[in-house]
């Protein structure tokens, strides 16, 4: 029978996906030695995984299905979207990857028109596409049955001819080493779109700040803008500012 402790970590991940080490032991006010201990009894039971210094449930990538994490954090996401759609102007031409943030912001873009847009989320292309005069353009490749994004190297291959005036990426992680997240594939099509764009955004609530993906997706110097909900920690706000990152912090 699982401790006390051990519901509580499995709580804290079946609403937060893939936590440090670290941060659970500071969310149950134990030691790291303490939390090291309880989750290694989760691991042993074949209810958690452990990977690079996180823990995440078994079975999961990382991040909670789509849906979930939609309604996660759900405001502070709306206002992060709002904030970056106030930044695009009719008929620029703009490419967004899979995420919830993302798919906000494509909520948001309903109030503007002509707009080109490059996707390979499913969700955000049903939303912008034959609405005021769009023109949008849907990655192929296989879908993933939790996001509905296309991956794989199709995707890719497709996405890669555009040049845009606005990349704007999701992030799983972020650190003063980088953008990360938790899925190779998403992560690559992330990568990919920041190339693609004369201004490179990244949208993220502050629940991402100091996790650790195991994917890297860019070091911040490939960043021109982070939108948020809240101060980054002082140690990503200095990293920040050394790349040249400008930060929005919504409120």
């Amino acid at each position: 029978m699982a401790s006390r402790r051990q519901a509580e970590i499995l709580a804290l991940l079946d609403g937060r996906g893939v936590l440090p080490v670290a941060e659970l032991a500071a969310h149950l006010a134990v030691s790291p030695e303490t939390a090291r201990r309880e989750i290694r009894a989760l691991v042993d039971a074949g209810a958690v995984v452990r990977s690079h210094g996180a823990v995440g449930l078994a079975g999961q990538t990382g991040e909670a299905p789509f849906e979930r994490r939609m309604r996660e954090n759900a405001a502070a996401k709306r206002l992060i979207a709002r904030a970056v759609a106030a930044g695009i102007a009719d008929g620029a031409s703009v490419m967004l990857d899979t995420g919830t943030t993302t798919s906000f912001l494509a909520r948001e873009l309903l109030k503007h028109r002509r707009l080109t847009v490059v996707t390979n989320s499913s969700d955000i292309a049903r939303t912008l596409a034959t609405v005021n005069g769009n023109r949008v353009f849907m990655a192929g490749g296989e879908l993933r049955g939790d996001s509905g994004a296309a991956l794989g190297a199709s995707a890719l291959e497709f996405v890669a001819r555009f040049s845009v005036e606005h990349a704007v990426i999701s992030a799983g992680a972020v650190d003063a080493e980088g953008i990360m997240d938790f899925d190779l594939q998403e992560a690559e099509f992330a990568r990919v779109v920041l190339g693609c764009g004369a201004r490179r955004v990244v949208v993220t609530d502050a629940t991402k700040f100091g996790r650790r993906g195991v994917i890297r997706v860019a070091p911040l110097s490939r960043v021109d803008l982070l939108v948020t909900d809240a101060p980054p920690p002082p140690a990503l706000a200095r990293a920040l500012a050394a790349a040249g990152v400008r930060v929005e912090v919504v409120r």
